[in-house]
């Protein structure tokens, strides 16, 4: 599904590396952490991934295309099909969480009956449909971070991007997120989640990719304790 070839960034007006000479393939269906200290490259390979920079270097090819030859045309086309996680939630404060997530379907042209029906099945997918009238105010933090995974199954994607979902959240809502994740990975859609979370790594015994100084440290399928 997705294929990294001697890919390398820079960061933007400087010779510091972000990352250096990574290739990875990832498949289909797949539930992979990235893991590594801050600066290893993570948040980095992220927005790689959803085209939100450009490597300065290689090739990142999805389904045998690759990204960044694409058009804008072409990115927005990309970016139906995937779906992000933010740590911060990004949920917009003056719409109600049922607001919020139609907001993701409506700048993509859905018709107000396809609508209805999507967010109230994603709403119910992650236990929220009590909440459908409320304000990002009057949600906990765990709440928040819900929403902002009804936001990213809404479109139905092959692919969700998360970067550090868990970092504002307690330890309970962490696993209760990670399980739902896991819930919809088992469902089909490929799943890569940067982390901190070193405990929640070893107890969900995923594929998980380290990062050090920009480049590939380990990948291996279980946990992993080592930061």
């Amino acid at each position: 599904m997705i294929e990294l070839k001697n890919v390398s960034k820079l960061y933007d007006g400087s010779n510091e590396v972000a990352l250096e000479k990574m290739s990875l393939e990832v498949g289909q269906g797949e539930f992979l952490f990235l893991v590594g200290p801050s600066g290893a490259g993570k948040s980095t390979l992220i927005k790689l991934l959803f085209r939100e920079q450009l490597p300065t270097e290689g090739v990142i090819n999805f389904e045998n295309k690759d990204i960044t030859k694409y058009r804008k045309r072409d990115i927005l086309e990309y970016r139906r099909r995937i779906g992000m996680i933010f740590q911060d939630y990004k949920l917009i404060k003056q719409k109600t969480v049922f607001e919020n997530v139609a907001f993701a379907l409506e700048v993509l042209g859905h018709s107000p009956m396809s609508i209805q029906k999507k967010v109230t099945e994603a709403l119910d997918k992650v236990g929220l449909s009590h909440k459908a009238t409320s304000f990002p105010r009057e949600l906990s933090g765990g709440e928040q971070q819900r929403v902002g995974v009804a936001r990213a199954i809404v479109k139905d994607p092959v692919l969700i991007l998360a970067d550090e979902p868990t970092g504002n959240l307690d330890r309970d809502n962490a696993l209760q997120l990670m399980q739902l994740l896991e819930k919809i990975n088992d469902e089909g859609t490929t799943m890569i989640i940067a982390t901190h979370a070193w405990d929640l790594v070893d107890r969900m015994q995923k594929r998980v990719i380290s990062l050090a100084g920009g480049k590939l440290k380990r990948d291996e399928k279980g946990g992993y304790s080592d930061e």
